[in-house]
């Protein structure tokens, strides 16, 4: 087992374990995938002040998102498909993200089903939702939360209309993954995979299998899932989605002023500041340079997170340092689950928290509560 140091290391370990058509669904993004490169770049071109001379031995990693006590300020990400990159992914993610302290989020597109996810852990997780043509199912993916109780929704508003993966298409991804002559070699030199993933009995998305009429098989349902993303959905749907659920409600997928202030007046409890990682809208502004203009106009009204290129504990404290009161990871979590299982996301999360430690102790912070812009170098 090679010395993990970063999440680079896990992203490695993953591309080498993880068939690459998951692999890349995780990885990659949309069109030309400027946005996904600008989520990175922006964030390594903020620079942090060192400060000395300053006592900083007794620090907290400690915060809190929309009122949760958490051992750090990330929430896990929801991420579509992740039981593909390691069986029972959903489930495992899920556990160690309740012993570590940080929210769990699941995507509506998960291979465990909600119910799966409940029955792994203790504590109350978070649901992602988007809202489908198909009223009446989404109705019911928001009361099976409920019943499972879900201690927030987090409804996806950036994903009216998919956006264009290339990688997705040369790869031929689908689900449950199927061996053809395309991605034969691949899968053959990639056996702990084959045999963990293809051989679990959890392969097809676990919220929607069985539940929607007509969609009897795998075929039928792939084809319903592609035509219920709905260019239709407006802030009326957040008005009947917030009043049908009634518990913590999240907006992810805000980039705009304007839309921050509109998700500010529905009475939500938080917006995630979100590109939906590169993989919608290529050639938009990246998630960390829209951040400071929203906490600005929002910022005293809702709580504000950040989502898209969070890899790190440096980038999780220059989130907070420019307004963020949360933040998001994906990748990172996919990455540390494909490369090692539960092992791998509780890797992840150590790393990323001790990363955050480290650099608050170098900057002159003792509480998460002190960060500002004032930690950061002018551009």
């Amino acid at each position: 087992m090679p010395v993990v140091t970063n999440i680079e290391d896990l992203r490695q370990m993953a591309q080498k374990r993880v068939a690459k058509a998951v692999f890349e669904y995780v990885t990659r993004g949309a069109y030309d995938e400027a946005t996904l490169r600008a989520n990175r770049a922006d964030l390594d071109a903020l620079k942090f002040r060192q400060r000395v001379g300053i006592d900083v031995e007794h620090r907290s990693t400690r915060s809190s998102m929309i009122g949760q006590e958490v051992a750090m300020p990330v929430a896990i990400a929801p991420v579509g498909l992740t039981g593909l990159n390691w069986a029972d992914g959903e489930m495992l993610g899920a556990r160690a993200a309740e012993k570590f302290g940080i929210p769990f989020t699941l995507s509506t597109m998960s291979i465990c089903s909600i119910e799966d996810v409940a029955g792994a852990v203790s504590k109350p997780f978070w649901f992602q939702l988007y809202v489908f043509r198909d009223r009446g199912f989404a109705a019911s993916l928001i009361d099976r939360a409920k019943a499972a109780k879900c201690s927030a929704l987090v409804l996806t508003l950036d994903l009216q209309i998919q956006g264009q993966r290339h990688r997705d298409l040369k790869n031929g991804l689908v689900v449950p993954p199927r061996l053809t002559v395309a991605n034969l070699f691949d899968v053959l030199c990639k056996p702990s995979w084959t045999f963990n993933v293809l051989q679990s009995k959890r392969k097809s998305f676990g919220n929607l299998e069985g539940q929607i009429k007509g969609a009897d098989n795998l075929l039928t349902l792939s084809q319903w899932i592609a035509g219920q993303f709905d260019p239709t959905l407006s802030w009326r749907d957040v008005a009947w989605v917030k009043e049908r659920w009634g518990g913590k409600l999240i907006l992810k997928g805000i980039l705009d002023v304007e839309d921050a202030k509109i998700a500010a007046s529905t009475g939500a409890d938080a917006i995630v500041v979100s590109n939906h990682g590169g993989r919608q809208l290529d050639g938009t502004v990246s998630s960390i340079r829209a951040l400071p203009e929203i906490v600005q106009a929002v910022g005293d009204r809702i709580e504000v997170h950040c989502d898209g290129g969070i890899q790190s504990g440096q980038d999780v404290l220059k989130a907070l340092a420019l307004g963020a009161r949360g933040t998001m990871i994906g990748k990172a979590f996919a990455w540390g689950l494909g490369a090692m299982g539960e092992a791998g996301v509780t890797r992840a999360l150590e790393i990323i928290q001790k990363e955050l430690d480290v650099t608050m102790a170098l900057c002159g912070l003792k509480d998460l509560k002190e960060a500002s812009p004032a930690i950061l170098r002018p551009a």
